[in-house]
This record gives C-alpha cells, sequence and structure tokens, in this order.
C-alpha cells in the first residue's frame, strides 16, 4: 500500500472521527452553533468540500506514525481528530487575530458571525480536542493516554507561546536570526511533532523511537515553514494558490527577511522605512535575494529536511506505513519554487 491508498483508506476515517466528535454539539438547542464548527472543518455551507477541508496532513501523521510502528492504527482515530481539532481552534483564533476574513478561498468563522460567536467556536474545537484524546481510553491503557494528553497540552501552550511571539514581532524591526526559531518552534513545528510522538507512543514504540519520531516531527516542521517563506516571497503563485507579494505587503517577519535585515543593506534600509507597498515587491524582493536572503533560506531548508530525515530513519518506520511517512515527508519538504 502506496501513500495515495493509505490516504485514500485513511482519510474517510479521519473525516468520520472528526464528525463524530464535532457532533457532540449537535443538540435543538445548540444546532446552529453545531452548523458553525461543521462551517469551518468544510463540511457545510456554500463552497464546502475537499478544498474547503484542508488536506488533513497532521491526522495522516499520527495514523502513519502509529502504522509504522507495526500497530493498528484504527485505535488512534480519537488522537488523529484531536490534533486535527487543535489546529482548527488555532486557525480560528488565528483569523480573529490577524483580521483575516478569508480562509480556504470562503469568508472566515468571524466574518459570518462575527469576533466573539467565532472565539467561542474556536473555544468548543479546543474543548472538543480534549474531550477525543479522553476517547482514548476505550483502546488504550489510562497511563498512556495520560500521558499522550500531556504531550497534546504541552503543545497547546507551545502554539500560544509562538502566536504571542509571532504577534509580538509585528511591530519590531530590531529582531534576529535567534528570534525566528522560538517564534516558528511553537507556531508550526511543536504540533508536527505532537503528531508523530503521540502516534509512536500509541502504538507502542520504544523510548528511543518515540524521541526519534518527536524529533523528525519537530524538524519536518522548521523545514517545511522555511520552504513556506521563500515560497511567500518567491514561490509561483500559479502553484502556491498564494501571493508571493503577501508576506512583503504584510511586513512578515520570514526568515529571508531577518537574514536580509542582519545584513544591514539596502533591503534592510528600505524595510525600516515602513511598509513595502505592492508595485515594489519585484524591486525589494530582488535585493533581498540579492544580498543572500533566498540563497540563506534554502540552505537552511535543506539542512533541518537532512536531520528530520535523519530521525524518521532513527525512528524505524516498518512495513508500507514506514515507506508512506517517508513519501509524505518527500512530499511536504519538496514542494515545487
Amino acid at each position: 500500500m502506496n501513500l495515495k491508498q493509505h490516504i485514500e483508506v485513511m482519510l474517510p476515517a479521519i473525516e468520520k472521527e472528526l464528525q463524530k466528535q464535532v457532533a457532540r454539539l449537535d443538540a435543538d438547542n445548540t444546532r446552529h452553533f453545531h452548523e458553525m464548527l461543521t462551517y469551518h472543518m468544510g463540511w457545510t455551507g456554500e463552497g464546502a468540500g475537499r478544498e474547503a477541508t484542508g488536506k488533513r496532513i497532521r491526522p495522516l501523521i499520527v495514523l502513519l506514525a502509529t502504522a509504522s510502528t507495526g500497530a493498528d492504527w484504527q485505535p488512534s482515530l480519537p488522537a488523529a481528530a484531536a490534533v486535527e481539532l487543535v489546529h482548527n481552534f488555532s486557525l480560528v483564533h488565528d483569523d480573529v487575530q490577524d483580521n483575516s476574513d478569508k480562509r480556504r478561498g470562503r469568508p472566515t468563522v468571524w466574518a459570518k458571525w462575527g469576533v466573539p460567536m467565532a472565539i467561542n467556536v474556536g473555544d468548543a474545537l479546543f474543548v472538543i480536542s480534549n474531550q477525543a484524546m479522553m476517547d482514548l481510553v476505550r483502546s488504550h491503557p489510562a497511563a498512556v493516554v495520560v500521558e499522550a494528553a500531556k504531550i497534546l497540552h504541552d503543545t497547546c501552550l507551545s502554539l500560544t507561546r509562538g502566536q504571542y511571539l509571532d504577534m509580538s514581532y509585528e511591530e519590531r524591526n530590531d529582531l534576529s536570526l535567534e528570534d525566528y526559531w522560538p517564534m516558528v518552534g511553537g507556531k508550526t513545528s511543536a504540533l508536527l511533532s505532537a503528531c508523530t510522538h503521540i502516534g509512536a507512543l500509541l502504538g507502542n514504540a520504544g523510548k528511543e523511537e518515540q524521541e526519534a519520531y518527536r524529533e523528525f516531527g519537530y524538524h519536518l516542521g522548521l523545514a517545511f515553514q522555511v520552504q513556506d517563506d521563500i515560497l511567500g516571497i518567491w514561490g509561483d503563485e500559479a502553484i502556491t494558490g498564494k501571493s508571493a507579494a503577501s508576506d512583503l505587503v504584510e511586513g512578515k517577519n520570514s526568515l529571508p527577511v531577518l537574514y536580509g535585515l542582519g545584513k544591514h543593506g539596502k533591503f534592510a534600509e528600505r524595510w525600516k522605512q515602513g511598509p513595502i507597498k505592492v508595485n515594489e515587491v519585484k524591486t525589494v524582493s530582488a535585493l533581498l535575494e540579492t544580498e543572500g536572503g533566498k540563497s540563506y533560506a534554502e540552505a537552511i531548508s535543506e539542512r533541518e529536511t537532512g536531520i528530520a530525515l535523519e530521525y524518521l530513519d532513527n525512528a524505524n518506520p516498518r512495513g508500507a506505513a514506514g515507506e508512506s511517512m517517508l513519501e509524505l515527508a518527500n512530499m511536504l519538504l519538496k514542494r515545487s519554487q
């Protein structure tokens, strides 16, 4: 069974589990509230479907990690749902904090129902994620469930820490490369690390294997984020689906930008003068590339990719699921620019 076949089998099971978990709010007096959650999850409303749900990469990683230890992946479904619900709670709140009125081509929850209701939707997704983790007691020892829940709780704190840093960095122009890693470690790597760690734990992997899976997920997240930073400035919009102008116009403190600021050249001089206008993007991005921002980020992405794949090899993933985990990692780490 290859990755495509694993996805064809696992994805419907993930959606079924997610819908079962969210159905906790499907009652007479909270039916409209439930519809807000199902809308955000991409199941209902105008534009519902695969484009609206996203790829469900994180729950897939949980199940593949479990299966690649040689265990049955189906008992891990509640944990897979839990990490996806955590991801989505963070997206609902991020949209409020970033004042983003669109996600995956559709109006965001706050744009449709207002900020107070969106905050409540995010809170509900967070609570349900914890309830989903508790469902693991039906198939796993209590001690294992407690450990899995602790990993998820620690991850949620890391998410808020990373989000705090991201927001607090917005008005600063004195940041260094050292400031970048704690931010992306919290916002991106923490949850991917939790996926691989929890999956290995539920598959009864040994402590050393669990640690290797955890480190694989963490460095996978770092490499993925750095690649996203590169695409956010120099990517092909037709491939990425995202305007390459947006990261510079929005003033995002990405890795290439922080590198350029540290060079104290013409790019840094322009950056500190104020927001980049859309008609300046081509010139400013060329300045940053000339001063080494792109090549530096590419080298870091390659480094983190190598580290991630080395940890995956150390984890000794087995069988078809192990091959699919490697295939998924390569797919995420080698996106076309």
